[in-house]
């Protein structure tokens, strides 16, 4: 049977939100909600992190992966060197800044580790969002990516999880990166331009991506809305 975990990696230092992982949202700290969602699917959960604010924050809910000696370039990085040390076929990589996680999303990430070794998920792009920077968009053909940007204002809105079979990730740190990695800001083109497919699977998805300290804010706001006119 397949073994199946899920890695969260979480950085305090954040370049755009310092601290994003212990921002409060609703009373918890967003690291602390994404952990909840995650353990919904009753897969093995594990936040990978530097920074010892986080392990004690989440240390009673899930067993945490502590490095802080290591430099990463980005968050699969961190999840690569995490998973090396746990015996599971298929790793999970949630973002830290996802609370609004569903099980569907990850069990579709799941499901096309059965037939691609890196995999991940979309829904569509609101018109608000299609100038976003922040918003990271993405061309389909199919079931596969064809390219993720922040810049162009059409396609789909991809959304911050990831599947990879172990032995693919392991190997993610020895890549070439390249110039496009660092333009976009988007760890995930590594692997395209390394020639390796990435599957993507359509999900429903209603909630907001945390990426700056306004996205907090409007976080809260909804659903302190939500809560007082039910």
């Amino acid at each position: 049977m397949t073994s199946v975990a899920i890695i969260i990696p979480a950085r305090y230092n954040s370049s755009r939100f310092k601290g994003k992982p212990l921002t409060m949202l609703g009373g918890k700290t967003m690291i602390s909600r994404v952990v909840e969602q995650c353990k919904e699917t009753e897969y093995d959960v594990y936040v990978a992190t530097d920074d010892d604010r986080i392990l004690r924050e989440v240390g009673d809910q899930c067993e945490v992966i502590y490095d802080s000696m290591q430099e990463f370039f980005n968050g699969t990085e961190r999840v690569a060197s995490a998973a090396s040390s746990l015996d599971y076929d298929y790793i999970i990589n949630v973002q830290g800044d996802m609370p609004d996680v569903t099980v569907q999303m990850i069990n579709n990430c799941v499901k096309l580790l059965d037939k691609y070794h890196v995999s991940t998920v979309y829904t569509e792009l609101p018109d608000q969002l299609k100038t976003d920077p922040n918003t990271v968009k993405c061309i389909t053909a199919d079931d596969e990516v064809l390219w993720m940007g922040r810049g162009f204002t059409y396609g789909v809105q991809h959304l911050g999880v990831y599947g990879y079979r172990k032995g693919a990730l392991l190997d993610y740190p020895n890549l070439q990166k390249p110039l496009e990695e660092n333009i976009e800001k988007l760890e995930q083109l590594r692997w395209l331009k390394n020639g390796h497919d990435i599957g993507i699977s359509e999900v429903e998805f209603d909630g907001l991506e945390i990426n700056t300290p306004e996205d907090a804010i409007e976080w809260n706001t909804t659903n302190y809305v939500e809560v007082w006119s039910t």
